[in-house]
């Protein structure tokens, strides 16, 4: 199992929370597994629920039509350098 730093587990925390997975154990999380369909599970909807999450918590809007979208949301781990890349709080 990879350490996630204090980042990921901020970030998996909100996804956590956005998307109701009281059942998903933050310890046990792998930063690097998908965060779409074998790994964490989730669906377009929940992406919808965490782009918001992110959009209140860090203060800028990730796009639907933004090229890189499919690579920021490959896992928890590229989703949190993103956040850390471009947040305004």
């Amino acid at each position: 199992m990879t350490h996630l730093t204090d980042q990921e587990l901020e970030v998996a925390r909100l996804i956590i929370d956005a998307v109701y997975l009281e059942d998903l154990k933050v310890e046990e999380i792998d930063p690097e597994a998908p965060l779409f369909g074998t790994g964490w599970g989730l669906d377009s909807i929940d992406a919808l629920e965490i782009a918001l999450a992110i959009s209140r918590k860090y203060g800028f809007q990730l796009r639907s039509d933004d090229v890189e979208i499919v690579h920021i949301f490959a896992s928890l781990r590229a989703l949190t350098e993103h956040i850390q890349k471009n947040r305004t709080d």
